[in-house]
C-alpha cells in the first residue's frame, strides 16, 4: 500500500509499480478464459477440471499437463482479476480530484463487484494464496484506496468497509426496501470527514 507521504494533496500519485503477469501459453490462456466464463456464469461450484475438460473437448486429466490443478487455476484467475481491478481503480483515481475521489473510487469498486459477483467472491473470500500470485499484484490492486486517503490504515479501513458493504449487497442481506445508493453515499461521507489525529 505504499508508505505515508504526509498531508499531501489528494489523490496521491501512484507508488506501486504495475505488475506484469507472465504470458501464458495459448492453451493455458484458453483454459483460463473458459474457466472465467464458467465462474462468471455458473459460480465457483461449477468450476471443476471435469467441467472445463467438457467445454474444451479434452479429458480432464489432460488439463494437468498445463496447470498443476484447480488451486493453480484459481490463483491465475485471482492474479488477472487483481490486475483488472487495480487498472480500473487506478484509472478512476487518476481522473478524480480531491472532492470526488472517494465517491468515484467506491462507485467503481461497487460497479465492478456487481458486474462480476462470482469473480469478486473468488478474489476476496477465504485465505489469499499470496505465494501463488504475481509479486506486487496485491499492492497494485489495493493502492487506489491509499491514493484516495493518503494514510495506509485509513485505506485498509475504507477497503474493509467497501468490501463489507458490497458483499452484503451481493448476498441480498440488506433489509427489503433499503436504498443502497444512500448506504454507499453514507459510506463515502463517513470517510470524507477529517479523522482525529490525521
Amino acid at each position: 500500500m505504499g508508505t505515508p507521504q504526509g498531508p499531501g494533496r489528494l489523490p496521491l500519485a501512484p507508488v506501486a509499480p504495475r505488475p506484469a503477469l507472465a504470458s501464458p501459453s495459448p492453451r493455458v490462456g484458453e483454459i483460463i478464459a473458459v474457466a472465467r466464463e464458467v465462474l462468471e456464469k455458473e459460480g465457483a461450484a461449477a468450476l471443476t477440471m471435469r467441467r472445463l475438460g467438457e467445454l474444451l473437448g479434452i479429458r480432464a486429466p489432460s488439463l494437468y499437463k498445463h496447470l498443476a490443478g484447480k488451486n493453480q487455476l484459481e490463483a491465475r484467475l485471482v492474479d488477472a482479476a487483481l490486475v483488472e481491478m487495480g487498472d480500473l481503480l487506478h484509472g478512476v483515481v487518476d481522473r478524480a480530484d480531491a472532492a470526488s475521489v472517494l465517491g468515484d473510487l467506491l462507485a467503481a469498486y461497487r460497479a465492478h463487484a456487481r458486474a462480476h459477483p462470482n469473480l469478486y467472491r473468488l478474489v476476496t473470500s477465504g485465505p489469499l494464496r499470496r505465494d501463488q500470485l504475481t509479486a506486487g499484484v496485491e499492492d497494485w490492486a489495493g493502492e487506489p484506496f491509499y491514493r484516495a486517503t493518503g494514510e495506509p490504515y485509513l485505506a485498509q479501513a475504507l477497503w474493509a468497509a467497501a468490501h463489507g458493504t458490497v458483499i452484503l449487497e451481493l448476498d441480498g442481506r440488506y433489509l427489503p426496501g433499503s436504498d443502497l445508493d444512500r448506504t454507499w453515499a453514507a459510506l463515502t461521507a463517513a470517510f470524507s470527514r477529517p479523522v482525529a489525529g490525521a
